[in-house]
Formats: C-alpha cells, sequence, structure tokens
C-alpha cells in the first residue's frame, strides 16, 4: 500500500538513486542520514530533507515504527542498521549488498532476522535488468541451462585507491564481486558441488587474487570460473543451452551466438527503466515494496551462498 511509511536510512549518492525510484513511483518515505554534507547533496538533488544523527537517534526521536525499510548507508554500516531496525521491531527491510560487512555480520542479520520474524532481503539489483529478463526468457524457451562460464575479475589498481570504510576493501568479494556471483547463481542454479582453486593475495585483499573453478548446479548444469584481480579484464558470463550461447559482457547487454553459427548478435532489449534509472533498481523496489518476492535475494538464502563463496575465495 502506497500509504505505508517508508524509511531510507542513508542518504548518499546511492540513496539519491533509491529516492528517485520511490517518488517517481508516489511512495512518501523519511529520509535518515548521518552527515551534513551528504545530507544537503540529497535535499538539494531530490527535494527532501534528510533528518540527521543517524538510525539511533532517529529511533528514540520516534516511536513510529515504519513498515518497510531501505539500508542505503555505507558498506561499513549495512550490518549494524540492519540490526538496529531489527531490535526495534522493523518486519520487512531491503539492505544493499551483500547485507552486512562481513560473512559473520550477515549470519549476524540472518540469525537475527529469523529471531525477529522479520523479512529481509539483499539489494542484488543485477537480477533485474532487462538483459537478464530476456535471457530467462530465452533459457525457459531452450530448456534450460546446460552449462555456464563467468568471470569476476576487478580492477585493483582502482580499487586499492578507494576510500572505504575499515574492513570493505578486505572483503571486497563479498561488497563487490558477489553482485557477479549472485547473478551466475540466480540463471544458472545453485553449486551442488565445486572444486576451487587461489593464489597470491593483495595487500588490502591478502585472501586472494587470482580465482578458478569448476562445478555442477542442483539442476546438473556444468560451470566454471577465472578471475585475476592483478591482470586486465571485467566482469562476464557467458550461459550455454541447446539453442544459444548468451552472453553478458557487460552484464546490461545481452549477446547471442545461435547454434551452428559464428556471429555474435545483440539481442533487443526494453530497457527503457534501466536507462532511466540506476539499472534494475526500479523493478527491484517494486517488487520489494509490493511484496513480490520470489526473485529477491532472502538474507537466508545469502546466508546459504555465504558456504559457497567462501570456498571461492578460501586459499
Amino acid at each position: 500500500m502506497k500509504n505505508d511509511l517508508i524509511l531510507l536510512v542513508g542518504s548518499g549518492p546511492m540513496a539519491v538513486e533509491y529516492a528517485r525510484v520511490l517518488k517517481d513511483m508516489g511512495w512518501k518515505f523519511i529520509v535518515v542520514g548521518r552527515h551534513k554534507k551528504s545530507a544537503e547533496n540529497f535535499e538539494k538533488t531530490i527535494g527532501i530533507r534528510a533528518e540527521l544523527g543517524g538510525i539511533d537517534k532517529w529511533f528514540e526521536n520516534n516511536k513510529l515504527i515504519p513498515k518497510k525499510a531501505l539500508v542505503v548507508v555505507s558498506e561499513d554500516e549495512l550490518g549494524n542498521v540492519a540490526l538496529c531496525l531489527l531490535r526495534h521491531g522493523v518486519k520487512e527491510i531491503l539492505v544493499e549488498k551483500p547485507g552486512g560487512l562481513d560473512f559473520e555480520q550477515i549470519r549476524k542479520v540472518a540469525r537475527e532476522s529469523i529471531a525477529k520474524k522479520a523479512k529481509v532481503f539483499i539489494g542484488y539489483n543485477r537480477r533485474f535488468y532487462a538483459s537478464v529478463k530476456k535471457a530467462r526468457e530465452i533459457i525457459k524457451q531452450d530448456g534450460g541451462v546446460l552449462s555456464f562460464n563467468f568471470e569476476f575479475t576487478e580492477w585493483s589498481n582502482i580499487v586499492s585507491k578507494l576510500k572505504k570504510g575499515d574492513g570493505v576493501l578486505e572483503n571486497w568479494f563479498l561488497h563487490n564481486s558477489s553482485h557477479v556471483i549472485d547473478l551466475v547463481f540466480y540463471l544458472g542454479g545453485k553449486p551442488k558441488k565445486i572444486s576451487t582453486f587461489t593464489s597470491r593475495g593483495l595487500s588490502w585483499h591478502p585472501k586472494a587474487s587470482i580465482f578458478s573453478g569448476a562445478g555442477v548446479t542442483d539442476s546438473k548444469a556444468l560451470f566454471s570460473y577465472q578471475a585475476n584481480w592483478e591482470a586486465p579484464g571485467r566482469w562476464g558470463l557467458e550461459i550455454l543451452t541447446k539453442k544459444h550461447r548468451l552472453i553478458f559482457r557487460p552484464l546490461e547487454k545481452l549477446q547471442l551466438q545461435e547454434l551452428d553459427s559464428l556471429t555474435v548478435e545483440e539481442v533487443k532489449i526494453d530497457d527503457e527503466l534501466d536507462r532511466k534509472y540506476k539499472a534494475g533498481l526500479y523493478i527491484q523496489l517494486n517488487n520489494f515494496l509490493n511484496n513480490k518476492i520470489s526473485d529477491l535475494c532472502d538474507i537466508q538464502e545469502q546466508a546459504a551462498n555465504l558456504k559457497i563463496y567462501e570456498r571461492i575465495i578460501s586459499q
């Protein structure tokens, strides 16, 4: 119901993207921020004043419990804010990926959501790209996925210079690469068996910097992956069916190779919403706000996925 009050926690650039969608959808929402500079920019851009002081202070000053909340704060505060909302009785929460600072905190959010009988979802907006919607239609028509391969290379020279909170770069696989991997297993199926290999490491991500592996999904599709954060590369995914090779490179676009053909052609997709707003965000928010949750990644699914993520980055 659009009369339900929405709490938007955060006033930074990503919160601006969320607010643009909320305004155009016609939802009423309150914005809570921490930093004066970002709050001023938010008001200048969106035309709505953000209440300063952070979420703890907001609850001290307000007895109202929002029906739904959107957590769009800095990566190091995602889990803390989600836990605060759960403690105060908010029952429906969408948290920007990956849902917490690290593996331990994400699992803590998952446990707390069960204890509070609340629904928590993770903001993996790439699930809702127009390219992904079209790919799902093609995959269904072709009879399912036979195999797939993917790459989650990060540009380490650029990432190393980013100003992030404590612990974020050390968990960059979770905070950034998981965007790709969540999408991959959303389309191709969850791993049933997986063999993983890693090597080297970086000063800011000591666990590993080169990754490879392979496995089989619960639908018996074979898959492989590789990523080298010390070499050139980019995110990418290729899915093979009986009739097509579906190529996502970049993920916002879909290319097709037909059976018995060397030609690769871009597929025409209705991506108006992806061009008007941050790609995937409009449909993701629409689904969350209207309780169409089947394609959202809930916190329990994320907690289960962490077991795979730990395997991928383990030495």
